[in-house]
């Protein structure tokens, strides 16, 4: 089997090393050829991304038959996104490998269990999304804006904030 591995993580200060090493062990025991390793540094809600658009343009013309990842989400954060994504695979008799959650898609319960994680991964970006907007309300109504946290004097909102702190 011929095989695509695809890394991603959402920002610079992360590294998607553990995740390319992982992938390469699985292939050398199983005794697929890898392709190629494609690594994007951007967030998985994005549907279109650098290197995953290359994936996508080399399945296209059939240059590997299997796609592999440690983790579904990594492909995607939305369901409808990574279903239509497994309809392609699927047209082009492409296999899909998530090394570590036991997903293959020529089953029935193969295809069960992927659709099921990928409704978890994007009920899980939902709330990181709710979290983070809930956190920026709270900050700009306590006074702070943005990542650099600083007072602000605006409307007497500092001077109540120092006051509710005094009270503590």
């Amino acid at each position: 089997m011929k095989v695509a591995i695809y890394c991603r993580v959402s920002t610079e200060e992360q590294d998607a090393d553990k995740q390319e090493k992982a992938c390469l062990e699985y292939c050398s025991r199983m005794n697929y050829e890898v392709f190629k390793i494609y690594v994007d540094v951007i967030s998985g809600k994005t549907t279109s991304r650098p290197e995953f658009d290359l994936l996508l343009n080399d399945m296209r013309l059939w240059k590997f038959n299997c796609v592999m990842v440690t983790k579904l989400d990594r492909i995607g954060r939305s369901l409808k996104h990574i279903l239509s994504l497994f309809d392609e695979f699927k047209s082009k008799g492409v296999q899909f490998i998530a090394i570590t959650q036991n997903i293959d898609t020529t089953s029935a319960s193969g295809q069960l269990q992927m659709q099921i994680i990928g409704a978890f991964a994007e009920f899980e970006r939902n709330i990181i999304s709710e979290r983070t907007k809930e956190g920026l309300k709270y900050a700009k109504n306590v006074g702070k804006r943005g990542k650099d946290k600083k007072d602000r004097r605006k409307r007497g909102v500092l001077r109540i904030a120092q006051k509710q702190a005094r009270l503590i």
